[in-house]
């Protein structure tokens, strides 16, 4: 298994924030910049052959606070990271199983990737 840590995502990402177009866009780049970066950080070399082309990938959420989020808008703030990370797999996202685990709260958030074989 592969396990890529990455930093809980900025608020321009989350699919109800009202922010400008713009802040929006630079916000997705740098995270798919930073997923790209932390997945050649975790030691994956792009277009691997050990890499399957079936993957499970599991999103486990430490959110930096008590409030309430749900599933669905944690996973679509993530969307620029899941995309950073397949840049350098090689792999279509279209071919991922996704699940989504939420974990205990953790000072400042993280999202934990860990990717392994469907």
């Amino acid at each position: 298994m592969i396990t890529i840590d990455l930093p809980w995502p900025p608020r321009e990402l989350h699919p109800n924030a009202r922010v400008h177009w713009r802040r929006r866009a630079r916000a997705a780049k740098m995270c798919r910049t930073l997923g790209w970066g932390m997945t050649l950080t975790a030691g994956v070399r792009g277009n691997d052959p050990d890499i399957p082309q079936a993957l499970k990938v599991t999103a486990v959420f430490f959110p930096p606070d008590d409030r309430r989020r749900d599933e669905d808008g944690m996973l679509s703030n993530i969307k620029s990271y899941l995309d950073g990370i397949s840049d350098v797999i090689g792999v279509d996202d279209s071919k991922w199983q996704i699940a989504i685990r939420r974990e205990a709260k953790r000072t400042g958030g993280l999202v934990r990737i860990e990717l392994e074989a469907a």
